[in-house]
């Protein structure tokens, strides 16, 4: 089936826009949630974007209100609405599409999550690192996780450098999708996600852009704070489980990086998944506590 899509409003194409962030929101979302993450958008340092934001299908009237609100006020906001929900990956594809037809000088294309916050220099580090590095194609970041309250409950600390975040990609997805900025040479070149999946598909599109040479890195500063809700462990499921089991092995395959830890880790990982949610809690913090005291920023 065709993906539909409306704008639903207008926005100003400045001669110095050169970056693109993308957001979608989804009918579970929470009003409150939504207004602080287009906020901390609204209020990033950099002023070279544009911010669009898909409605993917339905949604509550609350925040259907509150969007169209925003995007009045506001001419660097373009709201876009699809025919129904067809999940993250065509929304994606879609706002990747229309920049590259109607944003004449974008470079970046920058990624945010509905229920998370953005530090105000978020876009500003990233793109300052990206201008510096032009061999890194694909970045992202820290982030902290915090609770339904917006209160710290951790971080995640993450590799640098593009070996480091290879040699982890067949274990654990090494760039957190909701921190990205990414070069639009990337789609340019005819990358695009995976609209078959409804979930993991950051983790095959990292497999893809990594086989095909391109580089990554992750700063060390923590820009964003992803919301880790009472019921972020039971929400994996059977389906995003095995997405993510498919999507290690599809790793090794492409990167060439079949090992016998590589293949365990990926078997105890799925057993873990399928486990009571609060086994599942106890093994995530014990695999970040472990990453954090892997990893060793310069």
């Amino acid at each position: 089936m065709t993906s539909k899509f409306t704008l639903l409003s207008d926005v100003h194409l400045r001669s110095s826009v050169d970056t693109v962030i993308a957001m979608a929101v989804y009918a579970g979302d929470k009003s409150v949630w939504v207004e602080e993450a287009v906020n901390s958008l609204v209020c990033q340092t950099y002023e070279n974007h544009i911010i669009v934001i898909v409605i993917d299908g339905y949604v509550h009237d609350e925040i259907l209100t509150q969007l169209l609100n925003v995007s009045r006020l506001l001419d660097n906001i373009l709201l876009v609405r699809g025919d129904a929900n067809r999940g993250l990956s065509a929304c994606m594809n879609f706002v990747v599409n229309w920049s590259l037809s109607n944003v004449a000088g974008v470079k970046y294309f920058c990624r945010m999550d509905a229920d998370d916050i953005s530090a105000p220099q978020r876009i500003e580090k990233q793109v300052s690192f990206l201008e510096t590095h032009p061999k890194i194609s694909i970045l992202g970041c820290g982030l902290f996780e915090v609770n339904e309250q917006g209160e710290i409950v951790g971080h995640r600390k993450l590799p640098q450098k593009h070996g480091e975040i290879i040699r982890y990609l067949p274990k654990r997805c090494s760039i957190n999708h909701p921190t990205v900025a990414i070069r639009m040479n990337v789609f340019k070149r005819g990358f695009r996600y995976r609209e078959n999946l409804m979930n993991t598909q950051d983790y095959f599109f990292w497999a893809d852009l990594a086989a095909a040479g391109f580089k990554f890195a992750n700063l060390s500063d923590e820009l964003l704070k992803f919301r880790r809700v009472n019921d972020f462990y039971k929400r994996r499921g059977l389906s995003k489980s095995i997405n993510e089991f498919k999507a290690r092995f599809y790793t090794m395959k492409v990167l060439k990086r079949y090992s016998f830890g590589n293949i365990l880790y990926a078997f105890v990982v799925l057993t873990m998944r399928l486990m009571p949610g609060r086994i599942v809690k106890l093994a995530y913090k014990l695999d970040r506590y472990l990453l954090n005291k892997k990893v060793v920023h310069d």
